[in-house]
């Protein structure tokens, strides 16, 4: 039913929306003069809608926050005294909902008793005056800013002004949602480590060599929780990435923003993009059954032992994944290059491949460098395909061809499965999650600085 009122109130807005376009319109006179208008009419059709909506849609979430709580203490109300003190605060919980069960109509899995029928009962009716009551309040919350708003047109109104700071607040507000989302996962996080490194040493943590972490069931941390061999292996598959990655990726910005004609620009550019649009389990399971493979075949002639699931199989398929990243980015600057260097350049002399190495990359190289980080930070966080081809071991050595884990695949690994969130076999994923953010946030932090110092700024 809720569906159906967010319907009906936005059939009103648009509504509302056409009578204040209208109205504002009539106010100008025949021929539509809107210059003796202070606000354009597009400006107080928006004014209309908007105190047609936000005043109802304040009231609808109000409302649907409350309304819970509210049917219920309802619920709770119409249970026999008798009954309720003789249970506990977690039996009344599992009275009430179900009571709420019967109202509902999915019933209960045994008989339900007489008093339980007639709460809910009662509880049903309580919704239903609630659904039309809700109904009531909210459009009539509608129609009065509605009637409110239109009255209030005139020539000297400033309804420009009133929409353009109800934009200000609205965009603040998406502002601070962000910003508050980012903080809470920061938080969250850093509690939950905080109380893991309360088991296990920070110095042991950073600095250790082995990753064994022991199964426990009195919540002792046994085993080992070194991070560098995890460290490394995160490290060791986003380097085999961006070498990957970042020549063809490059090659490829700079072919279609120099050499390339308009038309296969227009085709290529969007398909290359197509792979930053496939699912990372896609990439996982096609390193898995095939990339893998065919090192290992390729290992065998040649007389080399590589692993199916190895840092150098999950590499290759994640710098396949993020050479859309380098190339869209690259290109974008690249083309940013004003065109008089580009003339200057071939009109001393120097062939298109010179302008493009001495002129154009130099120009472009802060951006590109920025590129070459986000690239980075995205190889660095990334998950499936890292789960599926790295082979999940944990050990501390620099052979590319033998599996790896990495920090993505160990926060897996402790949070699948029937696990105690209070253990410290379970809270390092927090500790590792935290590491994940800080070293992704520092690479994005030089990517912007090393663009903001160093981009040249062009007429």
């Amino acid at each position: 039913m809720n569906l159906l009122l967010i319907g009906i109130l936005l059939a009103i807005i648009a509504i509302a929306y056409q009578i204040g376009l209208t109205r504002s319109k009539s106010i100008a006179g025949k021929g539509n003069n809107s210059a003796i208008l202070h606000s354009r009419p597009g400006y107080y059709g928006a004014l209309v809608a908007l105190w047609c909506g936000i005043p109802a849609g304040i009231l609808l979430i109000v409302w649907n926050i409350a309304e819970p709580s509210i049917l219920r203490h309802l619920a709770l109300s119409e249970l026999p005294q008798s009954v309720i003190g003789s249970l506990s605060a977690s039996d009344v919980d599992v009275l009430v909902d179900r009571v709420q069960a019967i109202a509902s109509g999915f019933g209960v899995s045994d008989t339900p008793k007489a008093y339980e029928v007639a709460a809910a009962a009662k509880l049903k009716s309580f919704e239903m005056i609630a659904l039309y009551a809700k109904f009531a309040v909210v459009l009539c919350a509608a129609i009065f800013g509605l009637l409110y708003a239109k009255n209030r047109i005139s020539k000297q109104f400033r309804a420009r002004n009133q929409v353009e700071k109800v934009t200000n607040i609205a965009l603040a507000l998406c502002s601070g949602i962000a910003i508050l989302t980012t903080i809470g996962i920061v938080m969250s996080m850093l509690s939950e480590a905080l109380r893991f490194f309360h088991f296990v040493s920070p110095v042991n943590f950073f600095f250790g060599t082995e990753w064994n972490p022991g199964f426990s069931t009195t919540g002792d941390a046994g085993g080992s929780y070194g991070l560098l061999p995890l460290l490394w292996g995160t490290l060791m598959v986003s380097i085999i990435a961006l070498l990957v990655a970042v020549p063809v990726g490059l090659m490829t910005a700079i072919y279609l923003a120099e050499y390339a004609k308009p038309r296969f620009r227009a085709i290529v550019k969007p398909v290359i993009e197509i792979l930053a649009g496939i699912p990372t389990i896609v990439y996982g399971v096609f390193a898995l059954m095939v990339i893998g493979p065919f090192f290992h075949h390729v290992g065998d002639s040649i007389g080399l032992n590589i692993n199916a699931t190895s840092a150098l199989t999950a590499g290759f398929v994640m710098g396949i994944m993020i050479i859309p990243f380098v190339s869209s980015l690259s290109d974008d600057i690249i083309t940013q290059v004003p065109r008089s260097l580009r003339d200057g350049s071939l009109g001393l002399g120097a062939t298109k491949s010179e302008t493009i190495l001495k002129v154009v990359l130099p120009a472009a190289l802060p951006g590109i460098v920025g590129a070459f980080l986000l690239a980075a930070s995205r190889a660095i966080g990334e998950t499936m395909i890292v789960v599926l081809a790295a082979g999940n071991s944990p050990l501390l050595h620099i052979n590319p061809l033998e599996a790896v884990s990495t920090v993505t695949v160990t926060i897996v690994n402790q949070l699948t499965g029937d696990t105690d969130f209070a253990s410290p076999q379970s809270l390092v994923a927090f500790a590792l999650g935290l590491t994940l953010f800080v070293i992704t946030l520092g690479l994005n932090i030089i990517a912007l600085y090393i663009v903001r110092k160093y981009r040249e700024q062009y007429e």
